[in-house]
C-alpha cells in the first residue's frame, strides 16, 4: 500500500525562455529540494518521495521539465544539456534557494543534476542522482573493466529508442505508444497507468511530443559536454537492480570512484523508476545523505 500523499502546492515562475510550472511539497521556510524529473515522464513522478521528504522537514520543488505541459515550450529551441543545467540554476534562484538547497533528478533530470555536480559555479550543495550516474564516473578503471564491458556489450539493446527518436516524425507519431512500451520494459511488473495520463496531458500533441524527444538530437551538440565533468558536490547515487534502461552493471563501475562524503546504493527489486516502485526506500537513502545523523 502506497503512502498517502498530499495534494502539492501548484505556481508558475518565469524563466527567460518560457514559463515553469512548478509542483511544490512541505513547509515554505524548509531547506529546498529541487526535483528534476526525465523521460518519458512528469513532474508528478514525485508524488510517492515528495511527502516522505517534506515529513522529514524539506521543502520538495518539482518543475516541469521544458517542453512539458503546463511548461513552455521553450523560445530558443534549446533541449542540451546546458539548458537544462541553466533553467535548474536560475530555478535555485526563482524559488528562494539558498545554501542549504539541494538538487535532485531522475533520468533526464540526473543527467541535468550530474553537470552541476560538477560545476563550479553551481549553487547547490549537493546533489542526488537517481538511475543516472555522472558520465565520467562510467568510465572504466583497471578494476571495473570487467563489468563495464558486461555493461557496454548489453547497453545498446537497451538504448534502441535514442536511435528512433532521431528520425523526424517518428517518435511525434508514435509517442504514447513509445511511452508505453518504454515504461514495462524499463520497470518490469510496475504498472504505470497513473503515470502514463500524467504523460499525455503533459505531451498532448506532436509539437510537445517533438519538444521533449529533441532532449535526444541534441545530444551530440555542443551543449551535451557540460554533463562531462567530475562531480565537485557531494553526490548520491541510487540505481535499481533491474533497471531496463542503463545496465545495472554500471553500477559496479561508478560505485567504487565514488568517495568521501558521497556514496551509492543499489535498491533491489526495482527497475528503472524506482522512485515510485520503492519511495520509502529512496525517500530514506535521500533524507539520509542531506540530514546524516549527528556524529
Amino acid at each position: 500500500m502506497f503512502y498517502s500523499a498530499p495534494v502539492p502546492r501548484e505556481y508558475d515562475v518565469e524563466l527567460p525562455t518560457h514559463q515553469v510550472r512548478v509542483l511544490e511539497w512541505g513547509s515554505s521556510t524548509a531547506p529546498l529540494v529541487v526535483a528534476l524529473h526525465g523521460f518519458p515522464d512528469t513532474a508528478w513522478t514525485w508524488r510517492r518521495v515528495a511527502p516522505r521528504l517534506a515529513d522529514a522537514g524539506l521543502r520538495v520543488a518539482a518543475p516541469f521539465m521544458r517542453g512539458y505541459a503546463p511548461s513552455g515550450i521553450p523560445r530558443d529551441g534549446d533541449y542540451t544539456v546546458r539548458a537544462l543545467m541553466t533553467d535548474a540554476v536560475a530555478l535555485h534562484r526563482l524559488l528562494g534557494g539558498d545554501e542549504r538547497t539541494a538538487l535532485l533528478g531522475h533520468d533526464w533530470g540526473a543527467i541535468a543534476a550530474a553537470g552541476l555536480a560538477g560545476a563550479p559555479a553551481s549553487p547547490y550543495r549537493a546533489v542526488a542522482c537517481l538511475a543516472a550516474p555522472p558520465v565520467p564516473l562510467m568510465n572504466p578503471t583497471r578494476d571495473t573493466w570487467r563489468p563495464w564491458l558486461r555493461a557496454m556489450t548489453r547497453q545498446p539493446f537497451r538504448s534502441w529508442y535514442i536511435g528512433y527518436n532521431q528520425v523526424p516524425g517518428l517518435a511525434e507519431r508514435s509517442f504514447d505508444r513509445l511511452a508505453a512500451r518504454l515504461w514495462r520494459s524499463w520497470s518490469p511488473g510496475y504498472v504505470a497507468t497513473e503515470d502514463l495520463a500524467f504523460l499525455r496531458a503533459a505531451v498532448p500533441d506532436s509539437a510537445h511530443a517533438r519538444a521533449v524527444v529533441s532532449y535526444y538530437r541534441a545530444l551530440w551538440r555542443r551543449g551535451t559536454r557540460a554533463a562531462w565533468a567530475e562531480p565537485r558536490l557531494p553526490l548520491l547515487y541510487l540505481h535499481g537492480d533491474r533497471d531496463g534502461a542503463l545496465d545495472r552493471r554500471f553500477f559496479d563501475v561508478v560505485a567504487p570512484r565514488l568517495s568521501g562524503e558521497s556514496r551509492a546504493r543499489l535498491v533491489t527489486d526495482t527497475g528503472h523508476f524506482l522512485h515510485l516502485e520503492r519511495p520509502g526506500d529512496v525517500a530514506e537513502a535521500v533524507i539520509a545523505f542531506l540530514q546524516p545523523a549527528p556524529d
